[in-house]
């Protein structure tokens, strides 16, 4: 897997080098410190996975995370943040990123997360999503009808059923927790999840999650 290290601190970018190149299948190709050398580095080293930092001078990590899943959708991005500090992490899934890791992560933590957005995963927890997105409600859209807004006319493509798996997804559920609560087999969420996603055209289980509040199937705690 080939990974690109985007942050403004040279010691934490020497940090992660060193942790992933002592993998036998992992391997950094470049280190930039800012968004827009990202972008460049992007378009020349073709990393599978790009480790991308938030706050950097000039263009920041939502800018450029925008522009790699625009212009190179082949190269996953892996948004690193501080969670409680940084409150451009939800931008941050919604520019397109395949997920979110903590700064403080455990190396363990950090390579799981790489080699899941490198094997086309989403590597955001359930929990740590929907704590995410209530977290920073106040961003999303208000309820249809107050602000005149209407439903999303995607939802109209799916089933009750997995609008209920939908509902649940939004909640935070796992797959195993969302087959108890429906009383499902754990495969048939599966199968549900995928449907969704290709009805709803979303890329995987965190733009699901974003979609179940901005339509409103979930309501956030302000």
């Amino acid at each position: 897997m080939r990974v690109l290290l985007v942050d403004d601190e040279p010691l934490l970018r020497m940090a992660f080098t060193m942790v992933l190149d002592a993998q036998g299948d992992m391997r950094v190709v470049g280190e930039a410190g800012d968004g827009a050398q990202a972008v460049r580095m992007t378009q020349a080293l073709r990393p599978d996975v790009v480790l991308m930092d938030v706050r950097m001078p000039g263009t920041d990590g939502i800018e450029a995370t925008a522009r790699i899943v625009g212009s190179r959708p082949e190269s996953k991005v892996l948004i690193l943040t501080t969670f409680d500090l940084d409150e451009y992490a939800f931008a941050g899934l919604k520019a397109g990123a395949s997920g979110f890791l903590l700064k403080n992560a455990l190396p363990e933590e950090l390579l799981t997360a790489i080699r899941a957005v490198a094997a086309g995963d989403a590597v955001v927890a359930p929990r740590i999503t929907r704590r995410l997105l209530e977290h920073f409600a106040h961003h999303l859209p208000s309820p249809a009808g107050l602000d005149g807004s209407l439903p999303d006319e995607r939802l109209a493509r799916l089933t009750a059923r997995e609008r209920e798996v939908l509902t649940e997804v939004g909640r935070g559920l796992s797959n195993a927790e969302i087959a108890a609560a429906l009383h499902l087999a754990e495969a048939t969420v599966k199968t549900h999840l995928s449907r969704i996603l290709v009805k709803l055209e979303l890329r995987d289980r965190v733009q699901a999650v974003v979609f179940a509040y901005e339509s409103r199937l979930i309501h956030p705690t302000p």
